[in-house]
């Protein structure tokens, strides 16, 4: 059902069309006045994790100490959920009770998100909202590629000095190679993990696979405990093991290469990073830094932290996605298990598969072997600069080793 309701707690700037870009998730710079900027900014061309962790963290990440070669430079890290969870939020509300807070204080002028789209309520619409209550508008997950970094020169022009962006990955990557020349006073930085995002017409080819009634499908999440939940709008709710999901039906490009070379999974140049890999069920925090140890300040008591766990074994969950992401990028059928084992392998992911830092260390490592892989097949001569070193230690464990002309280029 399309959702029409529009507060006036948050603006829709009507944003200008991005120049044509290879291997862009349009994260918003190339429809600004500074598109030319995407040429050192991206992070499909040239990404500085290393320098930018040093000035954002203090230092870059060293993979010696705790998680950090896995999830980037950190100083604390919490399983959390709010304590009352907000109606219509993803999980329980986190992120957005961060913007709410930001706003509340008037700690920032205005907060640069995204809502969803008046017809469409999966495809995600760039807001600006500046009132705490507009962030109610912005609980949910959407799909499909939103230009937030577009927002930028709209909330200069009204006057907004001090800003907060919540954002995915590749959009924050941007975001820091540029925010010395934007003019703001003050830019707080929420990240959320992003891994394999998709069009908005794919995404819903995705529901129609899984339900005959798709248009009344209300929340879909793919949740720590290998299941697919979702909701419907007369309340059902349906749990989906990982491994019934139609994913080797899909198309070979459902998923765009962009997604599958994505080498920042975790957010690492965030403040703070909001997701729910490690959560175990509720959330995962990683606090970055000071400004990331502000923001969940804002939040109090309203929100429970406990430490994170971690249990099972991630090794040959790696291994057979290495083995099934060979035979995708060569072009080879994936193999399939036979349906009466799913139920009987989907019943055991739970209960012996990796769970909690094990589970987000698992991702992290198949998002870094994905990454390779994938670009070793579409974009050979890319890997030099789009593969950090951090990525080729992940990869190291599996064999993976810089092939000639693949050495990563030093910044």
């Amino acid at each position: 059902m399309p959702d029409t309701a529009r507060p006036a707690s948050f603006v829709v700037p009507i944003l200008t069309d991005p120049e044509p870009r290879h291997l862009c998730t349009d994260c918003g710079l190339s429809r600004m006045g500074i598109a030319k900027s995407c040429g050192t900014a991206c992070q499909f061309l040239q990404p500085d994790y290393a320098s930018q962790e040093s000035r954002l963290h203090g230092r870059a990440r060293d993979p010696a100490v705790g998680e950090e070669a896995f999830f980037g430079r950190y100083t604390a890290m919490h399983r959390a959920a709010m304590r009352d969870p907000l109606p219509g939020a993803q999980w329980t509300g986190i992120t957005t009770s961060l913007g709410a807070a930001l706003l509340e204080k008037g700690l920032v002028d205005a907060v640069l998100t995204v809502g969803p789209d008046p017809v469409d309520r999966w495809k995600g619409q760039p807001i600006i909202v500046t009132d705490p209550a507009g962030m109610a508008h912005a609980r949910g997950m959407r799909m499909g590629f939103a230009p937030v970094l577009a927002l930028l020169e709209p909330a200069a022009a009204a006057g907004h000095k001090r800003i907060a962006v919540i954002g995915i990955p590749c959009q924050i990557h941007a975001l820091r190679k540029i925010e010395a020349d934007l003019g703001f006073d003050r830019i707080y930085v929420i990240g959320t993990p992003c891994s394999d995002n998709t069009t908005i017409g794919n995404f819903h080819e995705f529901l129609a696979r899984l339900s005959d009634q798709p248009d009344t499908i209300s929340y879909l999440e793919f949740r720590a405990d290998y299941h697919v939940e979702l909701r419907f709008d007369d309340g059902r709710k349906q749990a989906i093991p990982f491994l019934k999901l139609p994913l080797s039906d899909l198309p070979h490009d459902f998923f765009p290469l962009t997604c599958r070379t994505c080498v920042d999974y975790t957010n690492t140049l965030s403040d703070i990073t909001v997701g729910y890999m490690a959560g175990e069920g509720d959330q995962w925090i990683i606090v970055r830094n000071d400004r990331g140890a502000e923001l969940l300040g804002l939040l109090g008591d309203r929100v429970r932290l406990d430490p994170v766990g971690s249990r099972g074994n991630r090794t040959n969950a790696v291994k057979g996605f290495m083995e099934n992401t060979a035979r995708a990028a060569g072009g080879l059928p994936l193999r399939r298990m036979p349906n009466f084992m799913r139920g009987i392998v989907g019943w055991l992911m739970p209960r012996i598969g990796p769970r909690g830092l094990e589970f987000g260390r698992a991702r992290v490592e198949m998002k870094a072997i994905e990454t390779i892989l994938h670009l070793r097949r579409a974009a050979p001569r890319r890997i030099k600069t789009m593969v950090p070193a951090h990525v080729w230690r992940l990869v190291a464990p599996y064999g993976l080793k810089p092939e000639q002309d693949e050495a990563p280029v030093d910044r």
